[in-house]
This record gives C-alpha cells, sequence and structure tokens, in this order.
C-alpha cells in the first residue's frame, strides 16, 4: 500500500484503474474494485489521486480540548448518515465498525421552526412535509386554520398526470400549500441540499414524495398507509461514530491495498489507443485502462477539457452553492434554556441572517463535554448568500446576535470555529438526473463518473454510486478480457 505502482502494471494481463478524488466515493469505488476484483480472481490494481493533504473529502473532523470530562467533536461536514439508506448500513458492516456507531438522542429528538420569532415545535408525527397525526398537527400554532384546511385538500387533489419532472415548490404548492413550502419544504428539505426550492429536482432529491402521490394519489393517504405498516420497534434514522465521521474514513483506507497518493494534483486526462493517460501536475504520467472521476463535477469538467470537450461542457451545466457553519462552545451554566431537541430550521419568510442551528450536544451525548454546550450555526444557503462575503469576525459577531435573539445565550463563547465550503454544494436543479443519465452516456468507453455532483450529495449515496461505478468498471473490464482472449469468438 503507498507504493507507487510503474505506470503500466508489468504483467499485459493486469488491468490498472486510476481513480481521481479521494473523498467517500473515491475511497468506496476502491473498496468495491477490490472486492470485486478478488471475487472474480481478476488481476487488478488500482491508483488513487488526491490532490489535498488528506483523505475524506468533506468527511472532515476536528477536536477542540476543553477542560471538561472530553473534547468537544467538531464535524466540518456532514455529522450523520442515513440509516434508511442501505450504502452506509452495509459499509459500517463490512469494516466491521457495528461497535463504534453511535446514534443520535432516541429522547431529546424535537426540531423547532422559528415562526414570528418564537422557537415552536414541529408537530408530533410529521413525515418532514406530512402530518400522521392529526391533533398535534391542528394544535400546532406553527400554521393558520388555512394553512391547516389547505393541507387537508391534499386529500381531495387528483394526482398529476404527467411525468415529468418538477421543482419542490411546485409540488410542495400543489400537494400541500403556499404555508407548508414556507414553514416546512424550504427550511427542512431545501436546507438539506442548500438549494434554491423554485429550482429544486424532486425526482432528484426527494422521489419519496411524488412516488407516494402516484402509488396513493394523495400524500396524507400515502403517509396514513405507511404509517401503518411501519414496525413498532423504533431504530435510529441517524447514525454518527464515536470519534466523529472521520472514523468511516480512517477505517475504509486501513482497508484499501491499492496506491494511494495524497498532495497529487491532476492535470488532465487524455486517451490513448485503448487506454488513458492521466497526466500529473509533477509531468509524471500513470496509464490506465479505466479512470473514475471522483472528483467535484467542475473539476471533472477541467480534467476533461483538453481531451474530451464535450464531456467537460455537459459537467459545467452541473451548478455549485456555498456553504458555511460556524461552532460554538458554552458553558451548560451560561445556557438559561434548555436545549431539548435537535435544533431549529429558520423560514426564509424570517428574514433571518443564518439557516439554522444544530444543538450538537442535544443531539449526540458523546460531541461535547458534560459540562457544556455545542451549537453548530449554519449559513451562506439560499437565503444568506451574502454571509458568506464577511470575515471571520465580521460572521461571528453576526452570528451571536442571531443566537443571543433566539436563544438568549448572551456570554461569549468559550471557543469558536468557522468551516466554510466555497462553491461546494451541487445544486440538483429540475431535469438533473435526465442530465446526469446524458453525460454519463456520452462518456466514453472506460472513463466514468461518480459521487455527490451526480445521483445523492449523502455520504450514503456516495457510497452507494461507488459501488455501483465499481461493479460498471468490473463489467467493462471483464468484456474487454474476454475479446482479448484467443478463444474468443
Amino acid at each position: 500500500m503507498n507504493i507507487p505502482p510503474s505506470n503500466r502494471p508489468a504483467s499485459p494481463h493486469t488491468f490498472h484503474v486510476v481513480i481521481i478524488g479521494g473523498g467517500i466515493a473515491g475511497l468506496s469505488t476502491a473498496w468495491y474494485l477490490q472486492q470485486a476484483a478478488r471475487d472474480q480472481s481478476i488481476d487488478l490494481q488500482y491508483t488513487i489521486i488526491e490532490a489535498s493533504d488528506r483523505w475524506g473529502g468533506k468527511v472532515q473532523t476536528e477536536y477542540v480540548d476543553s477542560d471538561g470530562d472530553s473534547s468537544f467533536v467538531l464535524e466540518a461536514g456532514p455529522d450523520a448518515f442515513l440509516t434508511r439508506k442501505a450504502g452506509v448500513v452495509n459499509l459500517v458492516r463490512e469494516l466491521g465498525l457495528e461497535e463504534r456507531v453511535i446514534s443520535v438522542n432516541q429522547v431529546r429528538h424535537q426540531t423547532y421552526v422559528v415562526n414570528k420569532g418564537q422557537l415552536v415545535p414541529l408537530p408530533e408525527g410529521m413525515q418532514l412535509l406530512v402530518p400522521t397525526r392529526l391533533r398535534p398537527f391542528l394544535r400546532s400554532p406553527l400554521f393558520s386554520r388555512w394553512g391547516k384546511l389547505r393541507v387537508g385538500l391534499d386529500w381531495f387533489i387528483p394526482k398529476r398526470t404527467s411525468k415529468t419532472d418538477e421543482s419542490l415548490a411546485h409540488f410542495v404548492r400543489r400537494r400541500l400549500g403556499t404555508e407548508v413550502l414556507d414553514k416546512l419544504a424550504e427550511p427542512l428539505l431545501s436546507g438539506v441540499y442548500n438549494a434554491e426550492p423554485e429550482n429544486q429536482s424532486m425526482q432528484a432529491t426527494f422521489s419519496q414524495f411524488p412516488a407516494m402521490e402516484q402509488k396513493y394519489g394523495s400524500l396524507l393517504r400515502g403517509a396514513k398507509s405507511t404509517q401503518a405498516n411501519l414496525s413498532p420497534e423504533r431504530k435510529s434514522a441517524f447514525i454518527s461514530f464515536q470519534q466523529g465521521a472521520c472514523e468511516l474514513v480512517a477505517a475504509l483506507v486501513s482497508h484499501l491495498s491499492g496506491c494511494l497518493r495524497l498532495s497529487t494534483p491532476v492535470e488532465t486526462v487524455m486517451k490513448s489507443g485503448r487506454n488513458y493517460r492521466v497526466r500529473l501536475a509533477t509531468g509524471e504520467e500513470l496509464i490506465a485502462d479505466a479512470v473514475v472521476l471522483a472528483t467535484p463535477a467542475k473539476v471533472a469538467a477541467l480534467l476533461t477539457k483538453q481531451g474530451f470537450s464535450q464531456t467537460a461542457t455537459q459537467l459545467e451545466t452541473i451548478p455549485y452553492s456555498s456553504i458555511g457553519a460556524v461552532y460554538l462552545g458554552f458553558r451548560k451554566s451560561d445556557v438559561q434554556r434548555v436545549l431539548d431537541g435537535f435544533g431549529v430550521v429558520i423560514p426564509r419568510s424570517e428574514k433571518r441572517k443564518i439557516d439554522g442551528i444544530t444543538w450538537v450536544s442535544s443531539k449526540w451525548t458523546s460531541r461535547a463535554p458534560s459540562d457544556s454546550v455545542l451549537l453548530r450555526v449554519f449559513f451562506g444557503g439560499p437565503n444568506t448568500r451574502d454571509m458568506m462575503r464577511l470575515s471571520d469576525d465580521n460572521l461571528l459577531d453576526v452570528i451571536r446576535s442571531e443566537v443571543r435573539s433566539l436563544l438568549g445565550i448572551h456570554v461569549l463563547p468559550i471557543f469558536h470555529r468557522v468551516f466554510r465550503w466555497p462553491e461546494g454544494y451541487p445544486q440538483y436543479e429540475v431535469g438533473h438526473l435526465d442530465r446526469i443519465a446524458a453525460i454519463e452516456a456520452a462518456l466514453p468507453h472506460g472513463l466514468y463518473v461518480t459521487g455527490s455532483s451526480y445521483r445523492g450529495i449523502g455520504v450514503p449515496d456516495c457510497i452507494t454510486q461507488g459501488q455501483n461505478t465499481a461493479s460498471q468498471v468490473i463489467a467493462d473490464l471483464l468484456e474487454r478480457k474476454s475479446e482479448a482472449s484467443p478463444l474468443s469468438v
């Protein structure tokens, strides 16, 4: 491991795959390539090339020491993984990480919505957009009488006959009305994707809701039916690891047997007969039978511009947005409000300068010392893009003002940490899946794209994409091997 191979494997029967990008998608592709090559007795070498000095991409964990009984654990990127998506659950089992898994707090799982400056709990029984329990929904001050009646009309609105994609905003207005769009869909669903709801693809982000509409004719009817079929055993929807998300990255890297190269920028990817030439910034060239671009689409576009201009042009059509977060640590004795939930989401109509707050030390039991509180404040989303331009000092002033207004915390934090991801979030706009299908169909044989720009931004999605990409690479290499065999017809 970590010993660079020659530019071309010595044996003519050995395949060489170059994976560009050492985030979760690239590492997962390598892992499943390694597994498939072993299972199918394929002589295969692979090289993972990462421009930065660490593995994991946006999965990045940092620690802040304290005088308490443990350290603060900060996630620069994702802090939790969805268990309903099998990719991460399967990988955890394959890597033997089951004993390292932790779940979100099952007791204090309430989410609050800012409504007219006040924190209002999300009604119990909500399936994101859709109420499954009538009484808590009707009693909630979050919606007006008309807003509640408009949700009820979903039961009678005919299902959409067109199968074309539509925006999140259009879908929610059509089925549930403008109040649900403002109070729930925009801060909860668009917030996940850091996207404008008027542009966000429903099929690419929350396809379960259009599918529910088509199957049941109504979201309310569908939610009632699916709720009745749920197992009474309650399992956590989100998991992470004892020392943070970086444990998944470290475990993956430790299980990889290929050549792993950090601090190695790539300049271009070019065709060379049936193979590919990957030119590094050092001038070195790697010869590969297949190349996997596990980078953001905008980076993949730069790498392919010289050799595959049509591919590069298509990749450039995927837009990006920026996002940031500030961590604030406080002494628990200085926080008067009981933080009895996961945090706060903020609708656009509230005109706040932040997008939401995660109460990290309440969401997880092991992310802060027992005598401390840890908050994560998000900014730079669709409603606060201008906040990305502020200096760290000015940003902190604004963040503290918002936290003071919403949570009543007046003291200075015992520490703070700012994370920024400029142009770090792919935007899944209406028609996204058709765009990706066209990109994939036009790729030359032996060149692949995978990762958050394409078929899911979350870690479980990237793992699944890596697995699917590895399967496709193996299938294509086996076909090539068959064609080269003297016994083939």
